[in-house]
């Protein structure tokens, strides 16, 4: 092809692209809609590719036209973002509050966060929505990943499903005294994954919900009401009559703390007949709240007024009988043996020192 067949051509390709540009953009015009620009995906790649031939000079236009209406609106995303923030931790207070206060605050913690997640979430799709990020492409891909997720997290999930259900069906509250997971202490917090108890040494322990939830769980402070029960061991000469009176002054000293009514009050139960010892039980029924100071009170109580009704409490004790045997070694004696014959003794005599040198 000559020269001027080329600068024909060229001249007719230009011509064709530029109708076509006249065209689009009169078409756009005439519909009301503007001249549509590569997305900022497609404008990176295309400098990049420019950069790579030592071509800089889009830089300019690319960072006017593409890149600082970006930051922008990433600004303005953050903004919103950080506006729904405090949205939804003004509106977890409003929520959580009034439940706090009349149905549970355990209930209440639970439901404030779940409002506060579900609002952060909203904001956060809707930004990156507006933002032009592709969710459908994001949900697909949390679907296809939620397996391995799944798999790799089991142990938390497994956390977050107890939490639920202990949140659901309150085996406990916060404040209660519990023993969960061979942990005693006081109930701090309830969490989606963690309970945090508090031990009466004011130690802190944060036990994983699965733990608790797969375990036996006891409620000390379930019901206003609870038992103190003192075991006590009396000589077998003691009488028993004595006994009871003393044990009954016992509870009658703290008569004021004691709670009355049907199944209540205080009893004083003969227990049984240990290996050296008469066993009885003192039963008081207290408040819950003072329990352990009135357990000690009746321990105090019940030994004084033993001591001061002359009964002795027995403690365990051995009896040792030597029986002498060197005379009859001595003199050679016979020894018997219980239910056979007796038998003699033998003497072996006592080699001296010369004799085991020579050995």
């Amino acid at each position: 092809m000559n020269p001027t067949q080329s600068f024909v051509s060229n001249t007719a390709s230009a011509i064709v692209e530029s109708g076509s540009t006249l065209a689009a953009s009169e078409v756009a015009r005439q519909t009301g809609e503007a001249p549509s620009k590569p997305g900022i995906a497609k404008a990176t790649s295309e400098l990049i590719s420019q950069m790579a031939h030592r071509d800089f000079s889009e830089v300019g236009q690319y960072a006017t036209t593409h890149l600082a209406p970006a930051m922008l609106s990433a600004a303005i995303g953050l903004f919103v973002i950080f506006i729904g923030y405090m949205v939804a931790k003004y509106l977890m207070r409003v929520v959580s509050q009034p439940v706090c206060r009349r149905v549970d605050e355990t209930l209440g913690k639970f439901v404030g966060k779940m409002v506060f997640y579900l609002i952060m979430l909203g904001v956060v799709g809707a930004v990156l929505s507006v933002l032009g990020a592709p969710l459908g492409g994001l949900a697909a891909m949390l679907a296809a990943a939620g397996f391995a997720i799944g798999l790799a997290f089991q142990g938390t999930l497994s956390n977050f499903a107890s939490g639920v259900l202990m949140l659901v069906f309150r085996p406990f509250k916060v404040g209660d005294f519990v023993t969960a997971a061979s942990v005693s202490g006081r109930v701090n917090e309830i969490d989606l994954f963690t309970t945090t108890l508090d031990t009466p040494d004011n130690r802190r322990i944060i036990v994983p919900n699965s733990s608790i939830a797969g375990g036996t769980i006891e409620n000390m402070t379930h019901h206003k009401h609870r038992r103190v029960e003192v075991l006590v061991g009396v000589d077998y000469g003691a009488d028993l009559q004595i006994t009871r009176a003393a044990l009954q002054r016992a509870i009658d000293n703290l008569a004021e703390h004691m709670i009355p009514g049907e199944g209540r009050g205080g009893a004083v139960v003969l227990a049984g007949l240990g290996d050296s010892a008469v066993q009885w039980k003192v039963r008081l029924w207290v408040a819950a709240k003072e329990y352990w100071p009135l357990n000690e009170l009746l321990i105090a109580e019940v030994k004084t007024q033993l001591d001061a009704a002359g009964v002795s409490i027995p403690f365990p004790q051995m009896d040792v009988h030597v029986k002498s045997t060197s005379e009859s070694i001595l003199t050679g004696s016979t020894t018997p043996i219980s239910g056979g014959a007796p038998v003699a003794t033998r003497i072996r005599p006592t080699r001296r020192a010369a004799d085991r040198l020579a050995g």
